[in-house]
């Protein structure tokens, strides 16, 4: 069922007769002037190309999408556009589910002809690769409210949803150059579209005759009005597109005199579309450089600590080597009784490492013969034949004397004694692992 036929049969007789006397006195049931228009809000949503506009009790949401599809073989290098319409029964009761009615065939058709025929929005930069890739723009409108005129409101709600609406960047490559790459918001910036005028849907209505008129109807009023044309304009007084569906007769002047009424609307109306339109574009801009700085504040911090972790691993080989130094001058000391105190310092924070009396490991691989040679060399010294560790016994020669062998060299003699102790350090096994006290005290007389 029709919209406007259902309200009428809602109104009762008394209602349309005191919105009739109260036009012909100039005054209007919501307290506005005959060309006086609503005010409108407009509101925007997370993703670009949401808007919902607001005009008095009428609610509208316009949605923006965009996909890849081939051209019309007539047009190959221009993208296209087109608007789908839903009237939810939420809005009103006399909308129906499913098929679309006439109400939302016009509106479509309107809004359509409004922005394609005055060509506001460039097609030809929608163009990807000319007769086979182009972008095809679809604008959904949703009756959300119905609270009369939803023609100029789901203008308003297309017109700021196109100006919003940002598409993928592409970039053409492959071997032919005719690959298609659709790069993601968070690689390339989306690209908006192109708006050379915004084109404004004024709608009027006409009661009794064409000498009562108003604009921007209320639903009440839609009910009672005789007739009503639209009229579509930009702010630069550029006719775009006219509807005028059937009802009483207008003559020449007084579409005249409602094209002029039009563009003084459509400027006021235009200058608040944009200023909307800028103020969500610097509110994102101003979200996107906090998320940058959120996100460059996070790489820092994560770089400040791999660096800190990188020195204290530095600071920690630097500490191994050094007590490798400290075990091997250990080793190769004569006195094995006492070890001296090391001191490790980085910076200002210093380890020191103190231990007492070295015992024999017999898991240990024992002294490299090789470092043995060159470290007992450095100090002038010769290194000890293997046969006579291993044996541990000499041969006699006739010109050695026979009886005790007196040292004419104490020192030396202690030196070699240690010398020798070191290398068959290395030969020992798990039973010599511990020495009885005997043979401890007789080592510790022989060094002195």
């Amino acid at each position: 069922m029709d919209a406007r036929l259902a309200n009428t049969w809602r109104l009762t007789v008394n209602e349309k007769n005191f919105i009739k006397t109260a036009l012909l006195s100039e005054i209007r049931i919501d307290g506005r002037k005959p060309f006086e228009f609503r005010n409108f809000i407009i509101n925007f949503g997370r993703e670009d190309g949401l808007t919902e506009v607001q005009l008095g009790q009428t609610r509208v949401m316009a949605i923006v999408t965009a996909k890849l599809v081939q051209p019309y073989q007539d047009r190959p290098n221009e993208g296209t556009l087109s608007i789908y319409t839903e009237f939810s029964p939420m809005a009103d009761p006399s909308f129906e589910i499913g098929r679309p009615g006439e109400s939302a065939i016009e509106l479509g058709r309107i809004i359509d002809r409004g922005l394609r025929e005055s060509k506001a929005v460039d097609t030809e930069s929608l163009c990807i690769i000319a007769g086979k890739l182009v972008w095809a723009l679809r604008i959904d409108l949703h009756i959300l409210d119905n609270g009369g005129n939803l023609v100029d409101a789901a203008n308003i709600a297309a017109l700021a949803a196109l100006m919003t609406f940002r598409r993928p960047e592409c970039s053409l490559g492959g071997e032919d150059g005719q690959e298609v790459t659709i790069h993601p918001p968070e690689m390339r910036e989306p690209l908006p579209l192109i708006v050379h005028h915004l084109p404004i849907a004024i709608t009027f209505g006409f009661f009794i005759d064409e000498s009562i008129m108003v604009i921007d109807p209320t639903h009440n009023e839609e009910a009672v009005m005789a007739g009503r044309m639209i009229a579509t304009v930009n702010a630069n007084g550029d006719i775009c597109a006219i509807q005028k569906a059937g009802g009483e007769g207008v003559s020449q002047r007084v579409i005249m005199r409602c094209l002029k009424l039009a563009t003084t609307k459509a400027v006021d109306i235009t200058k608040q579309i944009k200023e909307a339109v800028e103020a969500y574009n610097s509110e994102r801009a101003l979200q996107k450089i906090k998320c940058k700085s959120t996100y460059a504040g996070t790489n820092e911090e994560n770089r400040n600590q791999s660096v800190d972790s990188k020195g204290i691993s530095e600071l920690a080989g630097k500490y191994m080597e050094r007590l490798k130094l400290v075990s091997r001058e250990c080793c190769v000391s004569p006195n094995n009784n006492e070890v001296e105190t090391k001191s490790l310092r980085s910076g200002t924070d210093g380890i020191n490492f103190t231990s007492g009396p070295l015992s024999w490991d017999p898991y240990s691989k024992g002294v490299d013969p090789e470092f043995l040679k060159v470290s007992l060399a450095s100090q002038g010294l010769s290194t000890p034949n293997k046969k006579k560790e291993s044996s541990g016994e000499e041969k006699p020669s006739g010109t050695e004397r026979e009886g005790p062998y007196d040292d004419v060299n104490p020192k030396s003699s202690a030196i070699n004694t240690s010398r020798i102790e070191i290398q068959t350090k290395g030969q020992k096994t798990l039973k010599d692992a511990v020495k009885p006290k005997n043979k401890r005290k007789k080592k510790g007389s022989s060094i002195i």
